[in-house]
């Protein structure tokens, strides 16, 4: 390749600007990477606007010393190996990678599948997690599970009193793995993705407050196990609910084949994984897997509802003593019974300092309703 100067190319030509070099074609002008200024001249002719990230056309570099801004950011038009822009002396800064490049593409684009409500006046304290990935009926895709862990996350160190998991989607509550993002991967990149939801069931599961999956409809596969990995569920009576793993060659890899054995007992367990059956809401009350069941009303919305109060039983008491609650339960029930009265013992001594134990005592003697602060 000619430098410090101007080569006539089939398609296009390049031009020398300071230490970086630019493919011209038509009304675009392209950044050349380290990599594709050491091409052959038959090779570099090849190149299109399609394969290496645009620069809009400003006018001629001599007018600024820095001519080029607004890169057009599409995955497809990032280089194989990255896209320098051009500061001040035309010195490139260091170039990213393409999968670096696109997961932020990915991240920054990507619409919004899962979200989270705080709501407001008497119902103060209860946050609801929403799902809306509605072409897809909530299937656990990539950018599902990746916004879902983020917002669990940012949920550990909350002050919410009631977590609700709702679905958004009509008839659904989450249809559980995206057969068609699981179809493309290898077996690497299967149990990679296996993990990483395994991952979120115990993030969801070691919440500290209580959480609540209302269950409107479909609940399948990681969608159940999302559900068993909240405190309570309430389902509407036409809500399918079932670990079908073995239908389709699997087992249930989320939890599920753990958490329902501790839910229902394992006998029944063992029944609903060996058949991959689906149950409905009634049923599932009278396993034990749901906490309630009602009929479904005429917004599709009645285990929410449903749920909505139950969280709001649970907003007038103390949270610290609630929150401990769960953990002393949780801990324990993993445990031996001596081991699981020292861990009940370890967290009553944590709420004894508490100004909630405080204002509890104090409210009862005075006969009126304790108002409590989480303090």
């Amino acid at each position: 390749m000619a430098r410090g100067g101007v080569t006539e190319r089939r398609r296009g030509h390049v031009a020398e600007a300071g230490r970086v070099q630019i493919y011209e074609h038509g009304e675009f002008k392209v950044l050349l990477s380290q990599e594709e200024q050491r091409l052959p001249a038959s090779d570099l002719g090849l190149l299109t606007p399609n394969m290496a990230t645009l620069l809009r056309r400003l006018p001629a570099l001599s007018r600024s010393p820095r001519p080029w801004t607004q890169v057009i950011l599409r995955e497809t038009l990032i280089p194989r190996c990255g896209a320098p822009l051009l500061t001040g002396e035309g010195v490139p800064l260091p170039a990213c990678g393409r999968a670096q490049s696109r997961r932020q593409h990915a991240d920054a684009s990507a619409a919004l599948e899962v979200d989270v409500r705080r709501l407001e006046g008497e119902d103060d304290g209860i946050t609801e997690v929403l799902m809306c990935r509605h072409r897809a009926r909530n299937a656990l895709g990539h950018v599902f599970l990746s916004q879902m862990m983020n917002l669990v996350s940012s949920l550990a160190n909350d002050s919410a009193r009631v977590v609700v998991f709702r679905s958004l989607v009509p008839g659904v509550f989450c249809a559980g793995a995206d057969l068609k993002e699981r179809a493309l991967m290898n077996h690497a990149e299967s149990d990679r993705f296996v993990h990483r939801l395994r991952s979120l069931m115990t993030q969801i599961a070691s919440l500290p407050m209580p959480t609540i999956a209302a269950v409107d409809g479909a609940a399948l596969g990681g969608g159940l196990e999302l559900a068993l990995a909240c405190d309570l569920r309430t389902a509407a009576r036409c809500a399918q609910m079932g670990l079908i793993e073995t239908t389709r060659g699997l087992l249930p890899g989320a939890g599920g084949s753990q958490r329902l054995p501790r839910t229902v007992g394992l006998s029944l367990a063992k029944e609903l994984i060996f058949t991959g059956r689906r149950i409905g809401g009634q049923t599932a009350l009278a396993m034990g897997l749901v906490n309630r069941a009602v009929e479904q009303n005429a917004s599709g919305d009645a285990a929410y509802r449903e749920a909505l109060g139950l969280a709001r039983e649970m907003l007038p008491q103390a949270p610290i003593a609630v929150r401990l609650s769960k953990e002393a339960m949780n801990r324990g029930i993993e445990v031996d019974m001596s081991s699981a009265m020292a861990i009940e013992r370890m967290c009553y001594s944590r709420v004894i300092p508490t100004r909630d134990r405080q204002e509890g005592m104090a409210a009862f003697l005075e006969k009126r309703p304790p108002r409590y602060t989480g303090e």
